[in-house]
Formats: C-alpha cells, structure tokens, sequence
C-alpha cells in the first residue's frame, strides 16, 4: 500500500504532465494495487496543490457514464473529478488546443445546481435542485500514452479533465418535470466536425439520463470520506453522449440537442 509519501510523488508527476503537455506511465502499471481509493486520495493531493496555487472550484465533472464505451476503456463505474474556473469557459466559441494532451472532445449535458440531489431518482425532486442546463463539449485529456489507462488512472490524472466549453443555458423554472425528465432520456445528440455528421446517442446513454448522472455523483460522494460535498451554485458536466472523438487544431465541431431543445453549440478549435 503506497504511504503519504508515495501518493504525494504521482501527484508531483501528474501535476508535471499536466503543466508541461507531456505523458507518462499510468500508475496502475507501476504501482502495486493501484485501484480507486488510491487514486481518490492522488486527485485530493492534486487538487489541495491546485488550490494553494489560487485555482478556484467550479463544480465538478462524471466521467465514464456512456455505459457502451465501459468495455473499451475496461471500467465498470463512474467517476468524479473537480473542474475549475481556469479551464470552464461558459460561451466561448473557439478554444486552443494548446498544452492539452490527445484531446479528445465530448459532447455533454452541464447542469448548474441550486442544491445538491438526492441520492434516489426522483426526477420532481431531483430538478428541483437544478437553476439550469446547457449544451457543453468537455475536451479531455490523457497523459498516458496512446490512452493506455484503467479507471483508477483516469480518477488520479484529475478525472482527464481538459476543458469545458457552456453554450446557452436554459432555466428548469417553469419547465414541466415530467415531460423534461422524459427528454433527457430520449433526446438524440448528432455530433458534426465541419459539414460531417461523425456520431449521435441518445440521452440514455448517459447512466440512463443526465438527470440520473446526477442522482448517481451524490451516491459518489455521498460514499467517499474523501469527497467534499456538492454545494449549491457547482457545475456539473454529467458525461459523453457519443464516443470521445480526437481532435485537432484547425477543426470545427457542432452537436445538436433535438428535442431537448437545447442551442446547438459549435466550437472552433485552434
């Protein structure tokens, strides 16, 4: 089991990667019993440093909700990671690529909260504790080579967080719970790089809805000891609806919400 000392070096190499655009090894090829406790305890290292360099929380990302990309990437549950003011970026219409590593991008619901969730599927219940939801891409990153990684590397590289990008938020007041919840599982999102349709999913992909994707990181964090508790104004991006597609600079991306009714968002990267 790797002491203080141990958790305290990968957060160092990581923190580097992240700072330099550079790759490494993953840690479950390089540590004995390197699982999800471990790498809890290396995001908390990491972020404590974050904060005592004057980043500010701003909510937090799901990762591995899409259950269909679970195989690929050999995982079998979700996990969290912090987002920050210095990498959420609400309207921003382009977006350099520069200092992220093999990015891919995302596209995503975000909900801003009013309060945190309960840890049962209510929907009633559960939107009352959302002010909005908005279109988002997420652009993440791997410091691992060819994204060589299981799911403890991914909770330690800081949840593989690059970016996120808000489009046009949309208030839950006044919307029907029912009929909304009803959207979130069977919106169609349809993903485009320039005139090319590349991918679409429906909102079912996520963990079954990002409504549950919400239901499910207060069971998250409810369950780690190690997990600050979700506050009220925190954003959360609930994860990918499609596959996370390679980009590069130069490239135009826009994905459709449907019947949601959600802006589309179109970003150009750099």
């Amino acid at each position: 089991m790797p002491d203080n000392d141990a958790i305290a070096a990968l957060a160092d190499e990581l923190i580097h990667a992240s700072d330099q655009g550079s790759t490494l090894a993953p840690p479950s090829e390089r540590v004995a019993a390197f699982g999800t406790a471990l790498a809890y305890q290396v995001l908390a290292a990491i972020s404590a440093r974050r904060r005592a360099q004057g980043w500010q929380w701003a909510g937090r990302k799901l990762g591995y909700t899409n259950k269909s990309l679970w195989a690929r990437y050999q995982v079998d549950e979700p996990f969290w990671a912090p987002m920050w003011t210095t990498t959420v970026h609400p309207g921003a219409r382009q977006l350099a690529l520069s200092g992220l590593v093999q990015p891919r991008i995302e596209p995503e619901v975000a909900f801003r909260l009013r309060r945190p969730p309960p840890r049962e599927y209510e929907p009633a219940r559960v939107l009352e504790c959302v002010e909005w939801l908005a279109p988002a891409f997420e652009l993440v990153q791997c410091p691992y080579p060819d994204w060589r990684l299981r799911a403890p590397d991914a909770v330690a590289a800081y949840g593989l967080h690059g970016a996120l990008v808000l489009g046009t938020p949309i208030a839950i007041a006044g919307r029907d719970p029912g009929e909304l919840a009803r959207l979130l599982e069977t919106f169609t999102a349809s993903l485009a790089r320039g005139a090319e349709r590349v991918d679409s999913g429906t909102g079912a992909n996520v963990l079954g809805s990002p409504l549950r994707a919400l239901v499910e990181l207060a069971r998250l964090t409810a369950s780690r000891e190690d997990s600050p508790p979700l506050a009220p104004g925190e954003l959360i991006t609930t994860g990918t609806i499609t596959g996370a597609w390679p980009v590069s600079g130069g490239e135009t991306w826009r994905v459709e919400y449907g019947e949601l009714g959600l802006e589309p968002l179109t970003l150009r990267l750099e």
